[in-house]
């Protein structure tokens, strides 16, 4: 790519009104700019000496398909063809866009074929599993139309639901919006052995907002708010329907709950008070059930909710709702933020998710576990780096997103985001002071994180006490401050501790009730004001993985860096 390009695409979106240009721009464009800097890989193929116990084909192609009334909807979807493993291996869910349900086994050696149908760059990443770097779907693995790529990997993870979706650079938020997205199920014998709700009475929950025009087409990201807040539909769908309801007898369901919204979060209650009765998160089962009055849920973020309907008469209905909270978006949004998109369906507001109808009675209902897994937990003296913690510094303004002071540049890795290969490491998200050259000063220690194209020139101080969010052109401190879903690609982590700043204890307090610390995670909302400290193992593979925010439009916009495990 010619310098003059580089050139035209940094002015666009490093200007406000640039921002606005790039994203109308065609999609050929954006796909063929997006990818500056970015090496292009010969695709992956079958190794013959790989002996695969589960082997399927995944398209990735243009459809149609009916949503709302009347015409039908053109989407980017998922298909799967079972070429090898047990029947039940794919399960498509009938009359959705979404991505068909893959259900595999612990142990398993699974050969995957990627095919590209579209029109445009792809990669799947699959957000949870732990696999060699180069079968991550980094986005220097992405293929072109036409393209096939191949995977191949063991099934190392614990029983729980994962995530499968594009990770092409700078088109990750684009393609997940449009329909490519999936769930990833694994299973274990230890989550067997507890006779959990299954079959009909396992039921897949991915909850997303979309916003569609007269002749029911998908509008995405057409001006820099889409992009610097979030793009925020006005309207939810679940399992990509409209009007979700699930009909149930009055006993026990197990409902595997997914945020595949690009950017909204959502606080999860029953309408009538009910407490949620959660048994597992991103990675897997809790250890025991936890009841919780509600439960915070950010794009990308997963629920395993025990819903128990015993004793409810039939007849009777139950709504999950997004109940009200603030905080999450910047000032100059504010709390009703949707409303800058001429919508009702603002984030933060109080509004219907799904409705549950109890149909039938029944007399018998299998009894909550009081003991659900065991977790290897890892105590603060098995970390490699106990007093000097991996920062990973969120700092905003109106022009750029970004973690660690520097946006996305492939073969970027700054000195402390080279890990050793089986160790263990604490590390510290916060809010930093905004962009600028400087150090992030973490736990009295000091880590480089030198800056591109930073305005302000001053230090970063960890703690999350007070902080500035990025000047830019706003003029006022923390303008641009909002809540961060931050994912980090290979194994999971555990939450050690949050804190907050007193600023930011009012809008807090809205929210705090509905963290769950008590599993394993990859996805962390880090509030602003927030500092939440995690332990992570890097463990078996060597390679890059990836760290960014799982508001996928600010990833696209470079809020990402790359782990090189050595």
């Amino acid at each position: 790519m010619s310098n003059n390009k580089y050139s035209r695409r940094r002015f666009l979106t490093q200007s406000g009104l640039g921002l606005v240009a790039f994203a109308g721009m065609p999609n050929f464009i954006q796909a063929m700019e997006g990818m500056h800097g970015m090496p292009k890989l010969t695709p992956n193929k079958a190794n013959v000496n790989f002996k695969p116990d589960v082997e399927f084909d995944l398209f990735c192609r243009s459809a149609s398909v009916s949503i709302l009334p009347g015409q039908q909807t053109q989407v980017q979807q998922y298909s799967a063809l079972l070429k090898k493993g047990p029947q039940n291996t794919i399960v498509d869910i009938a009359g959705s866009y979404l991505g068909p349900l893959i259900n595999l086994q612990k142990g398993q050696k699974v050969r995957i074929n990627l095919y590209n149908k579209l029109t445009e760059p792809t990669v799947t990443h699959w957000h949870g599993l732990h696999v060699p770097a180069n079968m991550d779907g980094h986005p220097q693995y992405t293929i072109d139309p036409g393209e096939i790529l191949v995977y191949e990997f063991e099934v190392l993870n614990r029983a729980g639901m994962n995530i499968y979706h594009p990770h092409p650079h700078e088109l990750t938020a684009k393609q997940v919006y449009h329909g490519l997205a999936g769930a990833l199920f694994v299973r274990d014998e230890e989550e067997a052995q507890l006779e959990l709700p299954a079959g009909e009475f396992e039921i897949p929950i991915v909850i997303q907002d979309r916003r569609f025009d007269e002749q029911n087409q998908l509008v995405y990201a057409h001006s820099m708010h889409d992009r610097m807040a979030g793009f925020y539909g006005d309207r939810v769908l679940v399992n990509g329907k409209p009007d979700f309801k699930i009909d149930v007898a009055s006993r026990a369901y197990r409902l595997r709950v997914l945020n595949g919204s690009t950017a909204r979060i959502y606080k999860l209650g029953w309408d009538d008070g009910t407490p949620l009765t959660i048994i597992g998160v991103d990675g897997g089962l809790l250890e025991q059930p936890e009841t919780k009055p509600y439960v915070m849920l950010a794009p990308g973020e997963r629920l395993d909710v025990w819903a128990d309907f015993s004793g409810r008469s039939e007849g009777s209905q139950l709504v999950m709702r997004s109940l009200s909270f603030s905080g999450v978006l910047p000032k100059m949004v504010g709390r009703m933020g949707g409303m800058m998109h001429g919508h009702s369906l603002a984030v933060g507001s109080d509004y219907p998710i799904f409705t549950v109808r109890v149909i039938k009675k029944v007399s018998d209902s299998p009894k909550l576990p009081a003991q659900l897994s065991k977790i290897n937990w890892h105590p603060l003296s098995a970390t490699a780096n106990p007093d000097k913690p991996i920062p990973i510094a969120i700092s905003e303004s109106p022009m750029a997103m970004l973690l660690n002071g520097r946006p996305y540049a492939f073969n970027d890795i700054q000195d402390f985001e080279r890990i050793k290969v089986n160790t263990i490491q604490l590390m510290e998200i916060f809010h930093a002071h905004g962009g600028g050259h400087g150090k992030a000063a973490v736990s009295g220690e000091e880590h480089n994180v030198e800056t591109q194209g930073g305005r302000m020139g001053m230090g970063h101080k960890a703690g999350g006490m007070g902080m500035m969010g990025g000047l830019g052109m706003m003029g006022g401190m923390g303008m641009m401050t909002m809540a961060h879903p931050i994912h980090l690609h290979g194994q999971s982590f555990q939450i050690v501790s949050r804190s907050v700043g007193v600023e930011q204890e009012t809008d807090y307090a809205t929210v705090k009730d509905g963290f769950i610390e008590s599993g394993l995670k990859d996805t962390v909302l880090v509030m602003p004001g927030e500092k939440v400290r995690i332990i992570k193992p890097f463990q078996d593979f060597k390679g890059l993985f990836m760290y960014h925010c799982h508001n996928l439009e600010h990833e696209d916009m470079g809020m990402m860096r790359d782990f090189l495990i050595e």
